[in-house]
């Protein structure tokens, strides 16, 4: 069976790169930076941008064994546990400049989800401005947004469809609204100094960006590549689509948001472009031209002019304009690699 074309992962040679060159800060003074979920599939990329930008990373992870090649980078210290071990997340904090907050706790009913997630969040919130970090970002999602209207951009209420959105609505709440103490038992009086802001992620996909490094991939991707490398047929939603955008990408905005004096304010992070699972496809067999298979497009009356959520805040505040065709090859390719291994 032939193999695909190879697939070349744009970030794998960042590791070696903050440890021979002397990085560019472009903000200032480098800072210590704790993120959590720092070794999943937004967190690796976001720690590798830190890193480049020649920021400290103190990064927790459920499992450090397993990211030997991060844990080997100059700048980073590598710490096991859970967002939900307060003894450890204070500890951790001491002496750091911002946090990151990355990781999700899950949970499956809303209790379970909130204790895991929501008052996880709190309790990092409160611990940080008490210890002094100047910073904290908080990982959100457009499914705190819930249902499509006409406009989606970050004015629109929260109205969340499910109770991860719910979760996530909760938290940012939290976040946002945590201006001031009640009662007088703080000293230097009951305002709060740090700055707090939220990104809002859409879909966003990762291949590993070094050797041991984590990825994240749609089981849509993994069916499309399992048939283009079978000559099946690929079956997929006319019109389903989605703004791809690839964790490296995401994690511009995050060091932006970092080096920037922004505060209470929400960052939705997706690409202009709505890109189809059809074109997807098209990629496929574009990466893989040995393939025979051919696309069917299952028609389920869905719209064709696509609800889109609007990015333009970061592109005013950050420059930042995400189009992700090229991200979005690059993962198809690597999932053409894993299919053609598996299917040896």
């Amino acid at each position: 069976m032939e193999s695909p074309r190879m697939y070349r992962p744009p970030y794998a040679m960042w590791y070696n790169f903050v440890q021979i060159r002397n990085p560019i800060f472009r903000g200032g003074i480098p800072m210590k930076v704790f993120i959590t979920g720092g070794t999943g599939n937004i967190g690796q990329y976001v720690t590798l941008e830190l890193l480049k930008r020649g920021h400290e990373a103190v990064v927790l992870s459920r499992s450090p064994e397993k990211y030997p090649t991060l844990a080997a980078m100059k700048n980073v210290m590598l710490v096991g546990g859970l967002i939900t071990d307060y003894d450890l997340m204070g500890r951790m904090i001491k002496d750091c400049d911002a946090i990151i907050h990355i990781a999700l706790g899950w949970g499956d009913e809303p209790i379970s989800m909130f204790l895991m997630d929501t008052e996880a969040t709190v309790h990092l919130l409160e611990m940080a401005e008490k210890a002094g970090v100047k910073k904290f970002m908080y990982t959100s999602s457009t499914a705190a947004m819930g249902e499509m209207r006409p406009v989606m951009n970050e004015t629109v209420m929260n109205l969340p469809l499910d109770l991860y959105g719910s979760t996530k609505s909760a938290s940012e709440a939290f976040v946002l609204g945590f201006r001031a103490y009640y009662g007088a038992e703080r000293t230097g009086g009951n305002s709060v100094a740090m700055k707090r802001n939220v990104i809002r992620p859409g879909y966003t996909f990762s291949n590993p960006p070094y050797p041991d490094g984590s990825s994240q991939s749609d089981t849509r991707f993994r069916d499309i590549a399992d048939a283009v490398v079978k000559n099946e047929t690929v079956r997929v939603t006319l019109h389903d689509g989605t703004q791809f955008l690839s964790s490296g990408q995401i994690a511009q905005l995050y060091a932006d948001l970092l080096e920037s004096d922004q505060n209470e304010q929400v960052f939705l992070a997706l690409s202009s472009d709505f890109t189809t699972w059809e074109r997807v496809a098209q990629i496929a067999l574009e990466e893989y031209p040995q393939s025979a298979s051919k696309i069917a497009c299952i028609d389920k009356a869905w719209n064709p002019v696509p609800n889109l959520y609007q990015v333009a805040k970061i592109k005013d505040v950050f420059g930042l304009d995400f189009h992700g065709e090229e991200e979005l090859s690059a993962h198809v390719r690597w999932n053409l690699q894993k299919a053609a291994e598996r299917i040896k």
